[in-house]
């Protein structure tokens, strides 16, 4: 084997061209400063909404407080005359019911007392259908 003359690979005459190594990155957005800044402002705005609108809703809820406080005693009337009428219609029914039992007194208090005590609902809704009770107990709940 005869040895071969071994062709070292050179640079081309002249040399190889400079090449840029430096880094060269682009802008990209803002400075950490300003982003930071930005944030601070944002917060600052988010505080200033935030306290006026608590402030805002506090007002409505003491308004909301004091038209429920002008309207008890309308509603609490509203409630007295239809529980008095259902207790009206119960004693009818009742007298109507144990007038052959001797002895009963219709309307005589199962409490030993003088005070007046609410009636529960299910003591005047006892002697009217089932499904008026259990729209007043349940109101607008309908189960399936």
């Amino acid at each position: 084997m005869a040895a071969s003359k071994v062709k070292q690979d050179m640079p081309p005459p002249g040399g190889y061209a400079a090449f840029d190594y430096k880094r060269n990155l682009p802008k990209r957005g803002f400075s950490g400063y300003s982003m930071f800044g930005f944030g601070i402002g944002v917060l600052i705005f988010g505080y200033w909404r935030m306290f006026t609108w608590n402030r805002e809703r506090k007002r409505l809820q003491i308004e909301e407080l004091e038209a429920r406080i002008a309207l008890m005693p309308l509603l609490q009337a509203e409630s007295d005359r239809r529980t008095l009428r259902l207790l009206r219609e119960n004693l009818e029914e009742e007298a109507i019911l144990m007038k052959d039992v001797p002895g009963w007194k219709v309307g005589e208090s199962v409490f030993h007392t003088d005070r007046w005590v609410t009636p529960r609902s299910y003591e005047l809704y006892s002697l009217r259908p089932p499904k008026e009770l259990l729209h007043k107990s349940f109101s607008f709940v309908s189960y399936l």
